[in-house]
């Protein structure tokens, strides 16, 4: 049986200065000329006008934030950080629904992969290079509690970063839900599932939700998902990397397609 549910740990290097900004107005004025901010960090005993700006400025632009503790905000950088910094996203987030309507308006079958609570930088990179080695049409992750797309990322991607479109969803489960209206099947790989991944129908329209190691696929996208499949396991561990379990799958998909 497949399981996808060992612990992530958290060993990615301290972040390049070029993937961040700090200081209150620094970060605003990045905003404010369109820079593309992956997550902001908000000391949260910090308390002033311009902060509540920029609180404001977030909620308008659905710009994720979050309140942290100032140790958080200084292990990224001991500079005066004034209590905000904020991560810049190595790619610029594509319109799922542009690329549902291009690959039907090709006659293309659609094959989307969401990536639910995968917050490894790492296992992220590595994913997004099986995914455009294979063709995939977009990844989908969270609004929140998604890993940070910055220049690691792109690194352990091989640049695959920089050649498939990713999208950036408030909510999976109003995304799955528009998914299917759409037309396609959305399969969740889950040790959860009954059926095995070759069993499942891949050679059509479809979606492949893959979950994090440590927390898995929420039980409310299990609870919507079409099919829920598992990749079958042989030997004493039964976990495998989040990261290849989505390369099995995905090529599992193409293999569907060629008719082999």
């Amino acid at each position: 049986m497949a399981a996808f549910q060992r612990k992530d740990f958290d060993n990615s290097p301290k972040p390049s200065d070029k993937d961040f900004i700090f200081g209150t107005r620094a970060v605003m004025e990045a905003i404010e000329s369109g820079k593309e901010l992956d997550t902001i960090f908000i000391q949260k005993d910090v308390h002033n006008e311009l902060i509540s700006e920029l609180i404001e400025l977030c909620i308008k632009l659905k710009i994720p934030f979050t309140k942290a503790p100032v140790e958080k905000l200084n292990r990224t950088t001991r500079k005066n950080h004034q209590g905000v910094i904020a991560f810049l996203s190595a790619v610029t987030y594509a319109s799922l629904d542009n690329i549902i309507s291009e690959c039907f308006s090709k006659g293309k079958d659609p094959l989307i992969l969401i990536l639910d609570r995968v917050t490894d930088v790492r296992n992220f990179g590595a994913i997004a290079r099986s995914a455009e080695c294979a063709g995939v049409d977009a990844i989908v992750i969270p609004f929140k509690g998604s890993a940070q797309i910055n220049s690691d990322a792109v690194k352990t991607s091989a640049g695959a970063l920089h050649h498939i479109p990713v999208c950036r969803e408030n909510s999976l489960q109003t995304t799955v839900e528009y998914l299917q209206k759409s037309g396609l099947q959305v399969v969740a790989c889950t040790e959860k599932g009954k059926d095995l991944i070759y069993d499942v129908p891949l050679n059509q329209p479809v979606a492949i939700i893959m979950g994090s190691e440590e927390d898995g696929i929420s039980n409310e996208l299990i609870r919507i998902a079409d099919y829920l499949a598992k990749i079958p396991m042989k030997g004493k561990i039964a976990s495998l990397n989040v990261s290849v379990s989505a390369g099995l799958v995905v090529f599992e998909a193409i293999r569907q397609r060629l008719g082999k």
